[in-house]
């Protein structure tokens, strides 16, 4: 079992930045690919990036390519998420997501473990 905690959110101006960090326990997540995701109110949860085990591999979402940069820290066994040039739409709880498998995905229903997420507010 994996236990996913996010944090990072709160309230920001449109243009401004947030990180958002996920820290994992439970077991190391060294070989598991990760994501974020989100849901606004009124909408499915969306993906947002992804990032393979090692890093080598990275997928945004078209909405957040330029903007948002994922990584990740094995180490320290922490998923993070930088966020640039925030924009009234990306308003939403953010969640980070794991899965039992070493393959990545951008797919909500191919990840095993969630967090109860972080919420995200950008102000115009």
């Amino acid at each position: 079992q994996v236990q996913l905690v996010e944090s990072g959110g709160g309230l920001v101006q449109a243009g401004g930045s947030l990180r958002l960090s996920c820290l994992a326990s439970g077991r190391p997540i060294s070989s598991s690919p990760m994501g974020w995701f989100r849901q606004a109110p009124g909408k499915e949860r969306e993906f947002v990036a992804a990032i393979s085990w090692g890093g080598a591999t990275i997928r945004y979402a078209d909405s957040v390519k330029g903007r948002f940069t994922i990584s990740r820290d094995n180490a320290k066994n922490t998923l993070y998420l930088r966020m640039d040039n925030l924009k009234p739409e990306d308003t939403a709880i953010y969640y980070c997501a794991a899965r039992g498998s070493s393959v990545m995905a951008v797919t909500t229903t191919k990840y095993d473990y969630w967090g109860q997420g972080t919420r995200v507010t950008v102000s115009s």
